[in-house]
């Protein structure tokens, strides 16, 4: 199995997702394919691809975007096809419109519910 993370301008999110659920590949109600799939909102130091994305923050003393960190656990076979859809939503029109890591997970464990 593995992890996806992708940090994606927030833009570009809804269109990422939207990608992944037509794929097939991420249909939470069949069980298989791409599990917990989960949209998290982050500030990052990426370029911002016009002035009215970045704001200051005032903790960071830095220039920062709003952006979305998305993950996303899979199996292994999926991965390429995952990473290509993601890839593709997600661009800009930047040279860097954000990242995409792929981790291996070395065990996966059900949290059981109640006897």
């Amino acid at each position: 199995m593995k992890e996806i993370k992708a940090y994606i301008h927030n833009h570009r999110i809804a269109d990422v997702i939207h990608a992944l659920k037509d794929s097939g590949q991420c249909n939470a109600n069949a069980g298989t394919g791409c599990r917990n799939l989960s949209v998290i909102p982050v500030q990052s130091l990426l370029k911002a691809v016009d002035a009215r994305e970045q704001h200051y923050s005032v903790e960071l003393a830095e220039e920062v975007i709003h952006e979305s960190k998305l993950e996303l656990v899979c199996e292994d076979h999926q991965v390429n096809e995952l990473v290509d859809i993601i890839g593709r939503a997600a661009r800009t029109g930047q040279a860097e419109a954000g990242w995409i890591y792929v981790s291996d997970i070395i065990q996966a464990i059900p949290v059981a519910g109640r006897p």
